[in-house]
């Protein structure tokens, strides 16, 4: 069977060129007479591995010096927990709230603590990002948290918003590695891998060193970032095989000309389809101009039989994985790194003959 454009939003497409040696290093790799999945952590191959892929990692990004590279295990969803564990030194936080993900980190940090919510716009169902140029952040907040793409809503920050001088922690799941990124300006930023970088399983986190508390007691050893930090990301065994194939992600961002060339070609992408549905008499888009995704796109017919329709006739023209989440209806197409123009010039060819099919 010939392989289809996957719009999932997570786990997502990979490069085809990465997959290919990976299925070609399956057995042996570089070889040492086994496979990724079978060989030590501890091992001097893999020690190679997760060094080339750090290097890699902060080669692309301009990570400086005074920041630490995490790959952790958990998902972010325990990230939420471990941010305010580690970040809120007096117990106070603030946060953003611009969709579910932003939503349950702060959930999570009320269970911890004092959070408090400075913006949100689930007014209009998180269909644009609230203005954060003047945000009543409190003097004694430890850090602001922003989720700074949205999956399900397909909304991003235009801009970042104005900290006052408050350390800033960014989800970037979403958008990770899709376009240039001053690291210097967040304290840290932490990402799920398996939408835009590699396979479920491994999270990264990049965090100020300055911020890791030496000491935490009373919260548990592997939810201290001091843990992981101080262990080069093997304080216990890592996801070994997913941090092999995001070291092969890395180095096929940079052999296609880094983040500013994956940044412009993204853009180009969404344009193609943001062009068309501000077009469309069928298809739209729910979400404010200004604040659109490149990486999350959701549309709607109005109509839910026909949203359906669409779902249901796109996947038998090998356009999959387009329905959207629960929470919103419609469809949403995620077109990350790995997604080609050629699969997003298809999805348009088929939207456009889907509503002059069904057009009243």
């Amino acid at each position: 069977m010939a392989r289809v454009y996957n719009f999932s939003a997570g786990p997502a497409v990979l490069p085809e060129e990465v997959l290919r040696e990976c299925a070609d290093e399956m057995l042996d790799y570089a070889g040492c007479g086994m496979s990724v999945m079978e060989m030590s952590h501890r091992s001097s191959v893999f020690q190679k591995i997760l060094d080339d892929a750090e290097a890699t990692l902060r080669s692309l990004m301009g990570i400086p010096e005074n920041y630490k590279v995490i790959f952790t295990q958990g998902g972010d969803s325990l990230l939420f927990s471990t941010v305010f564990m580690n970040l809120a030194t007096n117990g106070k936080a603030d946060y953003v709230i611009t969709g579910n993900w932003a939503k349950k980190a702060f959930q999570e940090a009320q269970i911890l603590g004092d959070a408090q919510a400075v913006a949100s716009s689930a007014d209009k169902n998180f269909s644009y990002i609230p203005d954060c140029s003047d945000l009543p952040i409190r003097d004694d907040a430890s850090y602001l948290y922003i989720c700074e793409n949205n999956t399900i809503y397909g909304t991003k920050f235009p801009e970042l918003p104005n900290t006052k001088g408050h350390v800033l922690v960014a989800d970037q799941s979403s958008m990770f590695l899709s376009e240039p990124v001053d690291v210097s300006r967040y304290g840290l930023i932490h990402a799920g891998v398996q939408k835009n970088v590699g396979p479920a399983g491994v999270q990264i986190v990049i965090v100020r060193e300055d911020l890791i508390p030496e000491d935490l007691p009373g919260v548990p050893t592997m939810l201290r970032l001091r843990t992981q930090a101080d262990a080069g990301s093997l304080y216990n065994t890592p996801n070994c095989w997913g941090i092999y194939v995001c070291g092969k992600v890395f180095k096929w961002i940079e052999k296609s000309g880094g983040l500013a060339a994956m940044g412009e070609r993204n853009a180009e992408k969404a344009a193609l389809l943001y062009d068309f549905l501000d077009e469309s008499e069928l298809f739209s888009s729910p979400v404010e101009r200004r604040d659109r995704s490149l990486m999350n796109v959701p549309f709607v017919t109005g109509d839910k039989d026909l949203d359906a329709a669409f779902v249901a006739e796109a996947a038998e023209a090998g356009l999959v994985s387009l329905k959207g989440h629960r929470s919103v209806g419609g469809m949403r197409a995620s077109i990350y790194n790995a997604m080609p123009r050629a699969g997003v010039e298809a999805l348009v060819a088929f939207m456009k003959d889907f509503e002059l099919a069904h057009r009243a």
